[in-house]
């Protein structure tokens, strides 16, 4: 995908609390950000971010991100080439998920997020 600003990975999980942990503790990844349900450590020059998977309603697993300017014209770009994208707004930003041939899941995120400035 061209014009991406970083990249992450997006990990669901149930034991939120013992992820985070083991990622810290014993993996010893630097935190980047907190929230409630949410960790963010630094993940060589991207991001692992850590979520509980209820906030989403993803059951376990994980999702690739591309965070990446101008969301909604890359979701245009994907569905041009026969890719359905899910286009979602937040109170904090806007993402596109979509899934590869295997089914796994991707998403465009906002790069202008300040937590990347």
């Amino acid at each position: 995908m061209r014009d991406v600003i970083n990249h992450g990975v997006v990990l669901f999980c149930a034991d939120y609390e013992g992820c985070v942990g083991f990622y810290r503790d014993l993996l010893e990844l630097p935190v980047w950000y907190e929230k409630p349900t949410l960790t963010c450590f630094r993940f060589g020059d991207g991001y692992l971010m850590v979520e509980s998977d209820g906030e989403i309603g993803q059951t376990g697993g994980m999702m690739l991100r591309f965070n990446v300017m101008n969301v909604p014209e890359r979701a245009r770009e994907l569905e041009a080439k026969g890719i359905a994208v899910e286009v979602r707004h937040h109170d904090w930003g806007i993402t596109a998920r979509f899934r590869d041939p295997d089914g796994n899941l991707c998403q465009l995120k906002d790069a202008e997020d300040p937590y990347f400035s």
